[in-house]
């Protein structure tokens, strides 16, 4: 209604009257508004920080666990919430120095298992890396051995990057307590797990990779194939045998001995860029310290072999 209008039906009073009261109700309605803003805005930022939450939650895939029996899948929240869920502290990871992580027992996550066939823990990650982990070690757990955990990322306080890479080792990682007392090795600590699955062992799921029967007897040519499974089968196939998907064939087309020198293949393992180099080369050296000499050797030599007298793909 306008001011003209105002005039006309009311008295200057009454107009006088009629206009403050318009303008004190204008004013309470702005101050409520005012001193409800702070509380709006408090509530659309918890509204926004839930939906960032859920939105990392459902970004954050499930991890696999496959048992022989049965699959299921975990979520992270899943795992983080197991009553058995603890804090462990390793100081040989990924990250080379002392971290804590929150991790569940992988014995317990891979549960009651009666299938004696299935003797080996294949892990694979995100990256296609994938290592043969016998079951036997894992289980030393139970007998003052190693103690072998799925460590967890907790997406609302994510860890940091991996060194040289923009990601961290998540979201799931297998990491061992005293490591020392069973052996283990530093290509059993696979990260960014996607899988874990109780398999066969590699042999009797790719007969290509078992020592050939003319070198059966070989002391040698036997630890070379052992050394090949736990530290070159995570990214290498021989002969189309192996699930790692990260390093070419070292069996077909042709075998590395056929167009390398021994010394040559040596290098290539101890210090893989001063040999040869390639726009995103992955593969990391390996020291005396994680294969000796000796190790070395052999593992040569069974190359060698199998390039002589490979065994046949399964068919």
């Amino acid at each position: 209604m306008s001011r003209y209008a105002l005039r006309v039906l009311y008295p200057r009073t009454a107009l006088r009257a009629c206009l403050s009261s318009h303008a004190r109700v204008a004013r309470v309605l702005r101050e409520w508004r005012l001193s409800r803003l702070p509380r709006v805005l408090a509530l659309l930022g918890l509204a926004s920080s839930c939906l960032s939450a859920a939105a990392v939650h459902a970004d954050t895939p499930p991890l696999t666990v496959n048992n022989g029996v049965a699959e299921q899948r975990y979520s992270a929240p899943q795992l983080l919430a197991r009553p058995d869920a603890t804090v462990v502290h390793v100081d040989e990871d990924a990250y080379h120095n002392k971290v804590a992580y929150r991790a569940v027992p992988l014995l317990a996550l891979l549960g009651k298992h009666t299938d004696a066939r299935f003797d080996t823990v294949e892990a694979q990650a995100s990256d296609g890396f994938v290592s043969q982990i016998p079951l036997p070690l894992i289980a030393k757990g139970d007998q003052q051995g190693a103690i072998a955990w799925v460590a967890v990322e907790d997406p609302a306080q994510p860890w940091p990057n991996l060194p040289n890479e923009q990601a961290s080792a998540g979201p799931y990682y297998l990491i061992w307590e005293h490591p020392e007392r069973s052996g283990v090795t530093r290509e059993q600590w696979p990260y960014k797990l996607v899988r874990l699955s109780l398999v066969e062992s590699p042999d009797h799921r790719w007969p290509q990779l078992a020592v050939p029967a003319a070198f059966s007897a070989d002391a040698a040519v036997n630890r070379g194939h052992d050394v090949f499974l736990v530290q070159c089968a995570v990214c290498h196939r021989i002969n189309g045998g192996g699930a790692g998907e990260v390093g070419p064939d070292l069996g077909t087309p042709m075998s590395p001995t056929q167009y390398l020198t021994d010394s040559g293949l040596r290098a290539i393992v101890r210090n893989p860029k001063a040999v040869r180099t390639w726009p995103n080369q992955r593969m990391p050296g390996f020291s005396e310290a994680v294969v000796s000499n000796a190790d070395l050797d052999a593992l040569v030599q069974y190359l060698h072999a199998l390039a002589q007298h490979g065994n046949a793909p399964k068919q």
